[in-house]
């Protein structure tokens, strides 16, 4: 097995910029993922759900990775999202992560047809077994169509070699904490759950894996902090703070609202790749209250 690389924190998740027409904007990329180092966070995770690979030809997901890991320039760890329906698809992707300099992959098991867990499991070790890297399994079923359980979850830690993190959204804190006592603390977990993100890390959590950090930075990196320092009280008041801000860009997509709000900021996104559309006019104007004199 592959050297565990040290993800822990505030793990930010870049959105991926379009042009007028489509392509990927890589100079506008570049100033999205430096951003985020200068800013202080902790793993940069391209090709989450913010950054659209969904929606990416086999091409644009290579240009990503390649941008990413460019900007970064081996000054943080770099987490790829490599999910696709296919198994052999998903292999390819982590290769190519693999070989550009990423430091672990993500992988949630993305479905048509109801996956089984013998399928769920499959997969995973044919991603290990092709590519000696760090896994991270993504358990986010309201995208993926796929939950899969802590038991299950902690079962492919005990027996895939190189599923060696999970990252949790389903906004169940039960889950988190059945991870931990399944894994006698062995299996670092990881809140994808933006609104749930300071009862993750209260419970225990290594990381918030979060777009957040490209509209509020230090707010996100406050709260870290504050939890890890022991400063309750305070992380309690950071997160009232900022929690209208994680509610409103879950609710409204978060491609689609990090977006409006990096142009609202300042920041040259583009906007989300149909069948997404822009945020509507109210939208906009409710997060740009939200962002108005908070940094």
């Amino acid at each position: 097995m592959t050297e565990q690389p040290d993800f822990h924190g505030i793990i930010a998740y870049p959105v991926t910029p379009f042009t007028a027409d489509e392509r990927i904007d890589t100079t506008a990329l570049t100033v999205i993922v430096e951003r985020l180092v200068d800013a202080g966070v902790h793993a940069i995770a391209p090709l989450g759900s913010t950054g659209e690979l969904a929606y990416l030809t086999e091409d644009e997901f290579d240009a990503v990775v390649d941008t990413s890991v460019a900007a970064v320039a081996g000054r943080l760890p770099v987490l790829v999202g490599v999910s696709d329906v296919t198994t052999a698809k998903t292999v390819r992707r982590a290769e190519y992560a693999r070989q550009a300099g990423a430091d672990a992959v993500m992988v949630a098991p993305v479905a048509y047809w109801k996956l089984s867990e013998r399928e769920i499991a499959a997969h995973y070790a044919s991603i290990s077994a092709a590519v000696d890297v760090p896994i991270v399994a993504y358990n986010n079923p309201a995208t993926s169509g796929v939950d899969m359980s802590p038991e299950f979850l902690v079962g492919m830690f005990e027996t895939i070699d190189n599923v060696t993190m999970v990252k949790e959204s389903t906004g169940d804190i039960t889950r988190m904490l059945r991870i931990a006592k399944l894994s006698d603390g062995h299996l670092p977990f990881y809140n994808g759950s933006n609104p749930l993100v300071l009862e993750a890390l209260r419970a225990g959590a290594a990381g918030w894996c979060t777009a957040a950090p490209n509209l509020r930075p230090q707010a996100c990196l406050d709260l870290y902090e504050a939890v890890i320092t022991g400063n309750l009280d305070h992380a309690q008041a950071l997160y009232n703070d900022l929690k209208p801000l994680l509610e409103f860009i879950v609710a409204g997509g978060l491609a689609t609202t990090v977006k409006a709000g990096l142009e609202l900021l300042g920041v040259t996104a583009g906007v989300p790749r149909r069948p997404l559309l822009p945020l509507d006019d109210a939208g906009r104007a409710e997060l740009e209250g939200l962002l108005a004199g908070n940094g």
